[in-house]
């Protein structure tokens, strides 16, 4: 008799365990963080990345902003004449840039594209100058040093153009965009901006005095 009985709770056993675990809820709320969690860390990564990117595009049309208004400060007037812009000022505006770039490495991942928008003796539009500061690999939207008979510089429809005996300051900057999150694979690509400003103060538009022999920083 005693042996049958232990038989039969031996056979009970299975089925009460299956009842215990179905009707225990205490790893609930784990397994569905579990299965939530990857999703969560996907939005939250793609949120933020994003919010970098935007935080990047920001900075990069401030910085195309500064270039172009320190670029048509440059320059100094003498009572017997207008002095050319030289070759270390233009770097030095272009040191500047790279400072307010701080972390975005703008001279290993970016290309600041400056050029001198005159009129020749013709009275056509024409790129005087073009310097050029950053390592990527970005070939000017809007024309090359020497361009003569262009209709302006800047986007479609948003072209500016230079007056007689002045000129414009015409920056384009583009940037690499690094993401924080690589395997995330947001369609986050290069980062480009414009401006342009005239130039604040006479100043002889004829050349860039090198006198003191400092590197040009030439776009080829």
């Amino acid at each position: 008799m005693r042996t049958g009985a232990m038989t039969l709770r031996t056979k009970l056993v299975p089925a009460e365990l299956v009842r215990g675990l179905r009707l225990d809820q205490r790893g609930l709320a784990f397994v569905e963080f579990a299965v939530t969690l990857p999703i969560l860390l996907v939005l939250m990564s793609s949120g933020l990345e994003l919010a970098n990117y935007v935080i990047a595009t920001k900075r990069i049309g401030e910085i195309a902003a500064l270039v172009a208004d320190n670029a048509s400060r440059i320059g100094t007037q003498s009572i017997l004449s207008n002095r050319p812009i030289s070759e270390a000022e233009i770097n030095d505006v272009f040191i500047g840039a790279d400072l307010e770039a701080g972390q975005l490495d703008l001279e290993g991942n970016g290309r600041i594209i400056l050029s001198s928008l005159q009129r020749n003796e013709d009275d056509q539009q024409m790129i005087s100058w073009q310097r050029c500061f950053g390592s990527l690999a970005h070939p000017s939207s809007y024309g090359d040093e020497g361009n003569v008979g262009i209709s302006g510089m800047g986007p479609a429809g948003d072209q500016v153009t230079a007056a007689p005996g002045t000129a414009v300051m015409v920056v384009e900057i583009a940037y690499e965009y690094e993401p924080l999150v690589p395997f995330i694979g947001l369609p986050l690509g290069k980062i480009t901006d414009y401006a342009a400003f005239n130039i604040r103060d006479s100043r002889d538009l004829s050349r860039v005095d090198n006198s003191g022999k400092n590197e040009v920083s030439n776009c080829s």
